[in-house]
């Protein structure tokens, strides 16, 4: 029976593998994000969301390479930089998050509105660029892991599945 395993790598280095641990990776990552919401009780701010965005992007891209299989190098390239894009993506975000974390007190609005709101009353554009600017609620930081926030273990995290975009899918066979 041939699960789609190619015997002449081992297969845990093959791209079907690769891609299945890029999936559970991300999985992770949002039942990780999960637990915080609802198990520490607390609250993703809008450009958290996002970033979670891209991890959620990133995990359905790897899921569908893992079920697609491709045999053809030129589909698993095309799956390969769609990951690095989504992951590059969540980078960007968590870049800024990163900025407006450490940016002196009053160059960040204090508060603003909930990411549901902005949906209902702005159009996408101007819901992307209100985010992305950041506010007081991006800025609060209750959440740290060896001395670094949460943007960035998700950056780090982000940087990482992007690698593996490419060494699943942009590798010889």
């Amino acid at each position: 029976m041939n699960l789609g395993f190619d015997s002449r790598q081992p297969w845990w280095l093959q791209t079907r593998t690769l891609n299945f641990a890029g999936l559970a990776w991300c999985v992770g990552l949002m039942a990780y994000a999960l637990f915080v919401q609802y198990g520490l009780r607390e609250e993703p701010c809008p450009l958290c969301i996002l970033q979670r965005v891209a991890v959620i992007t990133a995990g359905v891209l790897f899921l569908l390479a893992w079920l697609h299989n491709p045999v053809g190098s030129a589909m698993r390239r095309v799956y390969g930089a769609l990951i690095v894009l989504a992951a590059l993506a969540g980078v960007g975000v968590a870049a800024r998050h990163l900025y407006v974390i450490n940016a002196p007190a009053g160059a960040v609005a204090e508060c603003g509105a909930s990411l549901e709101y902005m949906m209902d009353v702005l159009p996408l554009h101007e819901v992307l660029g209100k985010v992305l600017s950041g506010s007081g609620e991006c800025a609060k930081v209750t959440w740290r892991f060896l001395g670094f926030s949460m943007p960035f273990w998700v950056l780090v995290n982000l940087l990482g599945l992007a690698a593996l975009g490419v060494v699943a899918n942009w590798r010889k066979q």
